[in-house]
């Protein structure tokens, strides 16, 4: 296939890919489950709008590329099981379906050690994109657990100088500044285009990345310097009903100072806008984890049993993601945990009832009544 045939194919492709505007995206994350979260949701919507129109620009329209609109690169904070990573697998995976990966940045290591190589974050990239590199060129990157990539205390930042490379650190920020100012960045790839050989070249320019992280390190940090921009839990007047920390928009716009936590000032500047997300208060995880159980109670029904479960069983399982702070990702985990041995019990032997599950002195039990 011809370099030229590819570009008509991007183009198509391009064209193919809904718009909707960034209060229409708002409210089709709702209809696909996603909960809280509103202000957050808004400026990813947004970010996301930004991302395919920049594309549209460029491939339908033919824009020039010096009149394109920045890729808006963006920081996603707040605690864990907070919905950051979810918001991501809907936007792209279920309304624009564009190539995305979500990359867990805590395995990457300075070239030339023992290793992941940033670099290969764009092979993913590329096989996410059913080895299409053109339309790869197009795609969402997604640096998970960003926060973990902070380097060490040190004056000695520079490649090469001495022994002071820092593998798990300033070492791969520099290797992901590379890819993130937009260049063209050679791969060790052969989709069986013998034009392209062994190697193949990718341009990093149209890329969106979106850096994902917690940031509670930084958080224990900058507490005990007692700088203190975010605002401690035990401070909220809710505290029994959210998880981690809250932060404003004014004082997520203060990470621009993390250079003095252990990331480099280039690296930061090279994303335009950092979104903080909320904890999840209990009213959220309600509407959370009654969307999960509707679809254990579609499994229990495929088994012949209707499942019921008491409202202190809701409770009990909220109570729980709330004491192990681990949101709406860890209700899953509570809930599986609790019909597991229920599960064991019933399914696969072609009976019907209703099972029902309550909670007594702290604990769930459940009743099987079986249909004669």
């Amino acid at each position: 296939m011809r370099r030229g045939e590819k570009v008509y194919y991007v183009k198509d492709f391009i064209q193919s890919v809904p718009l909707p505007s960034p209060k229409n995206i708002f409210h089709e994350l709702e209809k696909l489950g996603y909960r809280g979260q509103d202000d957050a949701r808004k400026a990813v919507s947004l970010a996301a709008y930004r991302h395919v129109k920049r594309l549209k620009l460029l491939h339908s329209k033919n824009a020039p590329r010096t009149k394109l609109p920045p890729r808006p690169n963006s920081i996603l904070m707040g605690p864990t099981g907070c919905g950051k990573t979810y918001l991501i697998e809907l936007l792209f995976g279920e309304i624009f379906k564009l190539p995305f990966v979500i990359i867990d940045m805590t395995k990457f290591t300075e070239s030339g050690y023992v290793g992941d190589d940033v670099v290969n974050i764009l092979v993913q990239l590329v096989y996410a994109a059913n080895e299409s590199i053109d339309i790869a060129e197009c795609g969402v990157i997604v640096l998970d657990e960003f926060d973990k990539i902070a380097g060490a205390y040190s004056n000695a930042r520079f490649a090469g100088q001495g022994t002071t490379k820092d593998v798990s650190g300033y070492g791969v920020q520099r290797e992901l500044l590379k890819i993130l100012e937009g260049t063209d960045v050679q791969i060790p790839l052969d989709f069986g285009f013998s034009s392209r050989g062994p190697r193949a070249m990718i341009s990093t320019r149209d890329v969106t990345f979106f850096s994902v992280g917690a940031f509670s390190g930084i958080r224990n940090m900058i507490d005990n310097k007692g700088v203190g921009f975010l605002q401690k839990l035990e401070n909220n007047r809710d505290e029994t009903e959210s998880i981690a920390y809250n932060m404003s928009e004014e004082e997520a716009d203060d990470i621009t100072r993390f250079h003095l936590f252990g990331f480099l000032p280039e690296l930061i500047s090279r994303f335009n806008r950092i979104i903080p997300f909320s904890p999840l208060h209990k009213s959220t995880l309600e509407e959370i984890i009654r969307i999960k159980i509707h679809h254990y109670k579609t499994e229990f029904e495929e088994e012949g049993f209707k499942l019921h479960l008491e409202p202190v069983v809701v409770d009990y399982i909220i109570d729980e993601a709330l004491r192990r702070q681990t949101g709406a990702r860890g209700l899953d985990v509570i809930i599986s945990k609790q019909l597991e041995a229920v599960a064991f019990e019933t399914f696969g032997k072609e009976d019907q009832g209703e099972i029902v599950l309550t909670v007594d002195s702290g604990k769930v039990y459940h009743t099987v009544k079986r249909r004669a």
